[in-house]
């Protein structure tokens, strides 16, 4: 999959990303709109992450779903999630990666989402641009918690053996790290991580995607940087009041990346779902008049403590 973009006119240092990537995560669709604990839409805010994403520029390359895509695991709900889904990665001319999550059951979501019904781990991998995305397959069948088989690690490190172009992203909906702001998810984590870091440590993945926990986290593992997105459904409050686990409909968020040519650099970002009263703003149509200044002038304009941009002289042209 080649990258149709403009190339866009840097305003600062660094060289533009050379790949733009979304990170979704437990939409926890149901069938016939139904809602979840009797309040919350989750088909609303799986298509106000949507909204978010075709406001992106530039647009993401893949929408990555990091599992949990049915609550119930209802063919309706997987059919649902392609309706909604599809058309606007189209739209953007991006790829879709789905990954199973503990919500999810191999039988209904491998023949809905790849049309042949299947009980086997739902491992796959996807190129786009010369990335890597690894699909794997957490899923304990009758479990929440997570787990790779002996197979699946094997299957893995055959396919990290060689690099891709520009490097690999696991996505798999059980993160791979320690969970101290809910502790009721150490129950449901993944099993034996350290299998899964002898076969990352060393290759060229460059991140591991996750959800399961329903609120944004960051960490290292086996070297790499893991991050794990907020859920588009109701999330979980990491600091409740007198509770173990306390879900809230608010808060919800998706994950952006943005991959640079050294491999070390991949810049994550959260992108809030729910509006908020805008207090400031200048308006989009003054890009292209940064964009025809020089470096210095740009920095005059926007960095000089007294230049018309930061006395609001300027309020006036927009």
């Amino acid at each position: 999959m080649t990258d149709p973009r403009p190339t866009l006119v840097q305003l600062g240092q660094h060289a533009a990303p050379t790949h733009t990537v979304a990170h979704l995560s437990d939409p926890h669709l149901l069938a016939a709109g139904a809602r979840q604990y009797d309040v919350v839409d989750p088909d609303a805010g799986l298509l106000l992450a949507l909204a978010r994403l075709r406001r992106l520029d530039p647009a993401p390359q893949a929408l990555v779903f990091t599992g949990d895509l049915a609550d119930r695991a209802e063919p309706e709900a997987y059919r649902r999630l392609r309706e909604l889904v599809e058309p606007v990665a189209t739209e953007l001319g991006a790829g879709v990666v789905w990954t199973m999550g503990n919500h999810d059951e191999r039988s209904a979501y491998s023949r809905e989402l790849f049309g042949a019904a299947s009980e086997a781990p739902q491992d796959r991998v996807h190129e786009v641009a010369g990335l890597r995305i690894v699909a794997l397959d957490t899923s304990v069948p009758g479990y929440h918690h997570g787990d790779l088989t002996d197979d699946q690690l094997s299957w893995l490190s055959d396919v990290l053996a060689t690099p891709a172009p520009a490097g690999t992203l696991l996505a798999l909906h059980h993160p791979p790290i320690p969970v101290p702001m809910l502790r009721a998810a150490e129950v449901i984590e993944l099993a034996d991580q350290h299998k899964l870091a002898e076969v990352v440590r060393g290759t060229d993945v460059r991140g591991v995607l996750g959800g399961h926990f329903h609120f944004t986290s960051w960490a290292t593992f086996a070297g790499v940087p893991v991050s794990v997105a907020a859920a588009s459904c109701y999330t979980t409050d990491p600091a409740p009041l007198d509770r173990l686990v306390s879900g809230v409909d608010g808060h919800q968020a998706i994950t952006m990346l943005h991959l640079y040519d050294d491999p070390r650099t991949v810049v994550h970002t959260v992108v809030p779902l729910p509006e908020a009263p805008e207090v400031t703003a200048v308006p989009s149509t003054v890009v292209a008049q940064l964009e025809a200044l020089s470096a210095e002038e740009r920095r005059d304009l926007l960095s000089r403590k007294d230049s018309p941009f930061n006395t609001g002289e300027m309020g006036a042209l927009w």
